[in-house]
């Protein structure tokens, strides 16, 4: 259930898009959701889903992401975890998954969570036989005020303090936008929260970047080229920071 852009690219980035989604299975109904619900920050990480398209391009790297809302099933939570199919989301009840079943759950892990999974897996094997070494970039996006707080990062590097890559992301970033731009396990921290990054990379002793971006800069095709044409020479550079191309 995943969509792969660009596969088998020989680019030493794996692109990936937890929630670049929001398509719902017809059979839930929109989960019992009005649509202006469906276009929130809650249904999937806007903007993600077009700028990674271009990023993909411009690095001629591939670009595996999710299809379906994170409202279905969330593909960056262990699918045994109770929030990986949430029940309210910032505010926002949710009807279509409250009382689920053991087998409802299960139906949503069984055909949305494993089979993403399972392609990341399988693109990760077919580099490691071609003998490509791979640096995994998720990419995510936050909005721009979360419980009536603003938050006044364009970037967030999130890490969890074994990634030097990510560290030399992170110093790229600050050098060009300021510290206060910038921020540092902001606006969430990588923890054990976090699902693909810890399974692919943390399983395979490769190195990681998890890349949020502030939504209202990739609201539009605009904002999108903009931030793409921005990352994708930040990206490479910063590989070469820590000794590889």
């Amino acid at each position: 259930m995943a969509i792969a852009l660009n596969p088998g690219a020989a680019s030493p980035f794996l692109l990936l898009g937890d929630h670049a989604g929001r398509e719902i299975p017809q059979q839930l109904r929109d989960l019992g959701l009005p649509p202006a619900e469906l276009d929130r920050h809650i249904a999937w990480d806007i903007g993600v889903a077009g700028y990674g398209a271009l990023l993909s391009q411009v690095l001629d790297a591939t670009f595996i992401r999710q299809r379906f809302s994170r409202l279905v099933i969330d593909c960056n939570r262990d699918p045994a975890r109770a929030d990986a199919i949430p029940e309210i989301s910032d505010g926002a009840d949710i009807p279509g998954n409250r009382a689920l079943s053991p087998p409802d759950r299960e139906a949503r892990i069984t055909e949305i969570a494993r089979p993403y999974q399972a392609a990341i897996a399988a693109e990760l094997d077919a580099r490691a036989v071609r003998g490509l070494a791979t640096t995994l970039i998720s990419l995510h996006s936050f909005t721009p005020r979360m419980d009536g707080v603003d938050r006044p990062w364009r970037f967030g590097v999130l890490h969890a303090g074994d990634s030097p890559y990510s560290r030399a992301v992170l110093a790229r970033l600050r050098g060009e936008l300021g510290e206060a731009l910038v921020g540092d396990n902001e606006p969430y921290r990588m923890d054990e929260v976090d699902f693909t990054i810890p399974l692919h990379a943390g399983g395979r002793g490769l190195d990681y970047l998890e890349l949020e971006v502030r939504q209202d800069l990739v609201a539009d095709p605009a904002g999108q080229a903009q931030i793409a044409a921005f990352v994708a020479r930040l990206l490479p550079t910063a590989l070469a920071d820590v000794g590889r191309t």
